[in-house]
């Protein structure tokens, strides 16, 4: 199939292009490199375009005519959002209108949804289902559920059909060494740890350690990258051969605490850690972990990496290589 891979340069978007191609699919990837980089492409046809410009959309679908539409080119930091949430409303809704009209103007009818766990709110139960009430604290996580409630009118006026893919904590590296998390800033736990291992910054800040679990510190869903791929491969292929829209949670349904993680990685790289202490940040969830059991039954999808040593080793072997080109870089120009 032709698959365009909207936000294909950025963590997620990468990984996917790469085993899109590995599945010997034909591959477009359009991307504005507004946090995403090029070099994270690595195969297929590129175009650099930004979701705002409806005349650039129109001209990919009338050069490419893909089949299929995947999106990935969203603002994620959910602090942010709360800040500059005309920045958020406008990129992940009112630009996500624009390829979701374009796609109708072109009669394109599959598209596979990047959604995020941040609609549930704080959660009412665990594990969170698909029918958990949606009741997002923040803009980020509003913005997603907005897109999610429009593809519902768009399947019943234009018949576009739509999976939507609510990841929990994505996480990981190709296993390959090939791509891997390159945030600016990095907003996520398991880099962030990392980073701080390797030098990149000094410390990592635990915030709270008075939730109500067993270490005092907040649970959290993490899922391999690579696992969410295969999900969005595997949903894929379900949309086009039954022509139904699908809404599912991608989880581990297991979770591991701040502490737990600081630990795995401590594990993992035999370094120490320096951590700070910090107070909880509002509107972080105790606990927030999937129940997948939907996308298990119906996508046949069976995370392969939920093992959080493994997930942190891939992790680690990106961020070590990275760190590693960058002392290079700085010694070069030091005795240029």
């Amino acid at each position: 199939m032709k698959i365009l891979v909207v936000g294909g340069a950025g963590y997620i978007g990468s990984h996917m292009v790469k085993l899109l191609l590995e599945q010997g699919h034909s591959v477009i990837t359009f991307d504005n490199l507004f946090s995403g980089f090029r070099d994270a492409v690595l195969g297929g046809a590129f175009v650099k375009g930004d979701l705002a410009n409806r005349t650039k959309l129109d001209e990919v679908f009338t050069t490419y005519r893909p089949d299929a539409v995947m999106h990935f080119a969203s603002y994620i930091q959910v602090g942010e959002s709360v800040k500059d949430p005309s920045k958020y409303y406008l990129n992940n809704f009112t630009n996500t209108m624009n390829l979701l009209d374009t796609m109708v103007k072109h009669d394109v009818k599959y598209f596979i949804f990047s959604s995020t766990a941040a609609i549930f709110g704080e959660p009412e139960y665990v594990p969170i289902d698909e029918a958990h009430p949606k009741n997002p604290l923040n803009p980020y996580g509003r913005s997603k559920l907005m897109v999610e409630q429009v593809l519902q009118d768009y399947e019943r006026a234009y018949g576009l059909k739509s999976v939507c893919l609510r990841y929990f904590n994505a996480a990981g590296a190709d296993p390959e060494g090939l791509l891997g998390e390159r945030h600016e800033p990095e907003t996520h736990l398991i880099p962030l740890v990392l980073q701080a291992i390797s030098g990149k910054r000094k410390d990592i800040t635990v915030f709270g350690r008075d939730y109500e679990t067993q270490d005092g510190t907040c649970i959290r869903d993490y899922i391999h990258v690579v696992d969410l791929c295969s999900a969005h491969s595997l949903a894929l292929a379900r949309l086009m051969k039954t022509n139904e829209s699908r809404r599912y949670n991608l989880g581990n349904g297991a979770g591991f605490s701040v502490n737990e993680v600081i630990q795995a990685a401590e594990r993992v790289t035999g370094a120490k850690v320096t951590v700070v202490e910090g107070e909880r940040r509002e509107g972080d969830p105790a606990i927030l972990v999937a129940d997948a059991t939907l996308a298990r039954e119906e996508l046949g999808w069976n995370p392969v990496y939920f093992d959080l040593d493994n997930i942190i080793s891939h992790a680690w072997q990106w961020e070590y290589a990275s760190s590693q080109v960058a002392v290079a870089a700085v010694q070069g120009s030091v005795f240029r």
